[in-house]
């Protein structure tokens, strides 16, 4: 794993300095510690720090094709190269290198942009091409490699692995996008392709961006999407088969490294699949890395232990300090936006964990987007069937009057907290999905900004967001349509970029092989029946692996990844808190509303109402700011 930059003059051949691209460079050295690499032409700068995984001896970047007309800087692995090199070869190219990073220049001079159409990996690379003076930008179909760039005034094109790339240019203007701040405080995240500053941008999965000298910057261009057609006629036998079939060739191209290799393993469904796979495809003991807390309720160690022992992994456990909150500020600069998934701080100790073992590590995410798992999706489904029962027009009306008027309960058993159920019954299905994943729904957000903010917004609302996606979906299905979702925005924007963070912070490369395309475009055409049957997620999933994992395993209780927030805010963090929500940062904004911040953080310290989520996303974007403008 490697992080990439480079400045490209748009408008002529400007000369650009070795220290200015040494000096962005690396800034993320923590993605590359190994080796750097950079390459300086007139009108361009190409930028690469390596974390050797593949061709320890020849992989080094910038790497050229036989001529030295073209150049790449890759973050990534693309999994199939060994099958493109004699297919590629066969048409009269000549590899130097063991490295998969070769395969994208000659792929790129047999078949040109359609070359990322051929990979199957998770990648973001940029291509130089000086006979046709083009730079070519690409970013892998599930978004797992991130790619950020920014037009600076005197026409430099700047990119880069992370955020703090682009901004370490020193004609950067660091002015903060409100639309970026809306999706913030909606979804704990900015959600691609916007950055929190309105200069930058991030490159969507799935697509490429194409920049000749002289032109104007078009828009990035899609290669890719998946397509939830629903219809493949399988048996659930042959299904369940399949699956396996797919899950071991997946996770076997991911087993290729000239370094150690392991996995993690929480105790959760997908995490274990990935390990037992991995394990009947391995000749040696694999390496597993857990954490556990040590509080109870959110410690799942004995799970991942049942797993380790079954199959004999090299098994490593690390038990984690439930207050462990000492990352609040060493994350706001790792993340450069507003990040508010508190799961952040226990993944990146699994991440330094697995790095005094090894230095790639296998994991589970993607499993529940695509298998149907996380239980707001069966909630979904039952309000569907609900909302299918009566028209928009006398259900939103109705049950919006019941959810105004209805008490908020958070200190009420589930089956009594009705308010919520009943405002998402009045709403249409992406609407309603939208306020099931929102951090602080819309009234709340309401409440939240101030006027003068508001009109900065000039109506914008992440709602528009999610809807410009769903009209993407090409489905009808209820469940595709909110699994088609999280790919665009959950996926991307919250787990794909915490992993790259906290794993890359360690020097540590993370495979996916839940994310791999071709089994998510195979999942895509079945029906939504085997991925939720009844009340049970994940139904294919956990019936294709019950031979393979202990029933406490598949069918126990979701725990998720978390940390006592709610305790956190007001016990050991409520002082920090306290200042940093009533402070001067917030409140020199102009976006908050100071008496829906104060009334917040009183009732939640005071135990009558749990507004941990809004509280921890002020908090980290309190950090933001503090390490952005200090």
């Amino acid at each position: 794993m490697c992080g990439i930059s480079g400045l490209f003059d748009t408008r002529g051949k400007q000369d650009y300095s070795r220290d200015l691209i040494s000096r962005i460079n690396d800034i993320q050295s923590h993605r590359g510690p190994d080796e750097a690499g950079v390459h300086l032409e007139p009108g361009l700068a190409l930028g690469h720090r390596r974390l050797s995984i593949i061709d320890l001896a020849t992989g080094q970047q910038p790497l050229f094709n036989e001529d030295g007309s073209i150049c790449v800087v890759f973050n990534g692995e693309i999994y199939n190269f060994q099958q493109l090199v004699p297919e590629l070869e066969a048409l009269g190219h000549r590899f130097h290198t063991r490295s998969d990073t070769e395969v994208i220049v000659h792929a790129w001079e047999s078949w040109g942009p359609a070359c990322v159409d051929r990979f199957r990996g998770m990648f973001a690379f940029a291509l130089w091409d000086r006979n046709k003076e083009t730079l070519f930008l690409a970013r892998d179909r599930m978004g797992v490699k991130p790619l950020h760039y920014a037009l600076l005034d005197d026409g430099t094109f700047i990119f880069g692995s992370e955020l703090k790339v682009v901004t370490a240019h020193p004609a950067f203007r660091r002015q903060i996008d409100p639309l970026a701040v809306e999706e913030y405080f909606t979804l704990g995240y900015v959600a691609d392709p916007r950055c929190i500053y309105t200069t930058a941008k991030k490159l969507p999965p799935a697509h490429t961006l194409t920049i000749r000298r002289g032109e104007s910057i078009p828009a990035p261009l899609p290669y890719w999407d998946v397509r939830f057609s629903l219809d493949n006629p399988i048996t659930e036998t042959d299904a369940l088969a399949q699956l396996e079939q797919h899950l071991k060739e997946s996770i076997q191209l991911r087993m290729i490294a000239d370094v150690p290799l392991g996995a993690f393993l929480s105790g959760g469904v997908d995490s274990s699949t990935v390990v037992a796979m991995m394990a009947e495809i391995s000749p040696h003991p694999v390496r597993t890395c857990a954490i556990g807390f040590k509080d109870p309720k959110f410690n799942e160690s004995s799970f991942a232990a049942m797993v380790a022992e079954r199959y004999r992994t090299a098994h490593h456990l690390d038990i984690v300090d439930s207050d462990d909150f000492d990352l609040i500020d060493h994350l706001a600069w790792l993340y450069d936006e507003p990040y508010a998934d508190s799961s952040a701080i226990p993944t990146y100790r699994v991440c330094q964990l697995a790095r005094q073992h090894v230095t790639v590590a296998l994991s589970g995410d993607g499993g529940d987007e695509s298998f149907g798992g996380y239980r707001r999706y069966r909630l979904h489904m039952m309000e569907e069937r609900a909302r299918s029962a009566l028209p928009l027009a006398l259900r939103r009306p109705l049950f919006g009057t019941l959810g105004r008027l209805y008490p908020k309960a958070d200190w009420a058993p589930r089956p009594l907290r009705a308010k919520t159920t009943f405002q998402s019954l009045a709403c249409d299905p992406v609407e309603a999905y939208l306020r099931t994943v929102s951090l602080l729904r819309s009234e709340q957000r309401d409440q939240l900004y101030t006027a003068e903010f508001k009109q900065q917004l000039a109506g914008y609302s992440t709602l528009d967001l999610f809807r410009q996606q769903a009209n993407q979906a090409q489905t009808d299905d209820p469940l595709a349509i909110i699994q088609y979702l999280d790919y665009k925005t959950w996926l991307v924007g919250d787990i794909n970029t915490k992993v790259d963070r906290a794993s890359m912070a360690h020097s540590l490369e993370v495979r996916e092989p839940l994310m791999d395309h071709v089994l998510v475009e195979w999942l895509a055409t079945l029906p939504s029946s085997l991925k939720i049957k009844g009340q049970e997620g994940k139904w294919m999933l956990k019936k294709a692996m019950e031979p393979h994992l202990p029933n406490d395993v598949l069918y126990r209780p979701k725990m998720g990844f978390s940390v006592p927030l709610a305790r956190w805010l007001r016990g050991p963090l409520a002082e920090r808190a306290r200042n940093a929500i009533l402070g001067p940062r917030l409140a020199e904004t102009g976006y908050f509303n100071a008496q829906t911040l104060r009334f917040m953080l009183e009732k939640h310290q005071s135990g009558q109402r749990d507004f941990s989520a809004p509280l921890w996303s002020l908090l980290m974007f309190d950090a933001f700011l503090s390490h952005s403008f200090a």
